[in-house]
């Protein structure tokens, strides 16, 4: 449990440096905003998690976050993988989505 408990310590203290690996990502030390691109496989790995736009209907954000398939209403929120899973805006370009620790 101690191990467990240092290793969350240590990503939190570390912040956006660890938790995000794409550069559509902007982290802070529980959260990040991903900005997916429309018409391409968008995806990225969000604190330690990989997330994928699967697709957008009728305002209707679908995700796989870490193996889990949820639907998102625009300016909506959901929960998965102990995490909060909001879209904030979409375009016919761009959807952003705002996952955060629950």
């Amino acid at each position: 449990m101690k191990i467990a408990t240092f290793a969350v310590a240590l990503v939190l203290a570390l912040g956006g440096l660890t938790a995000c690996s794409s550069d559509n990502v902007d982290c802070t030390t529980d959260a990040c905003t991903v900005t997916f691109d429309r018409g391409v496989q968008a995806e990225s790995s969000v604190l330690g998690l990989k997330v994928e736009l699967v697709g957008v209907d009728n305002g209707t954000v679908k995700l796989d976050v870490g193996g889990t398939t949820v639907s998102v209403p625009v300016d909506g929120s959901t929960q998965a993988q102990g995490f909060d899973i909001s879209v904030q805006k979409v375009t016919d370009a761009e959807v952003v989505v705002r996952i955060k620790r629950s």
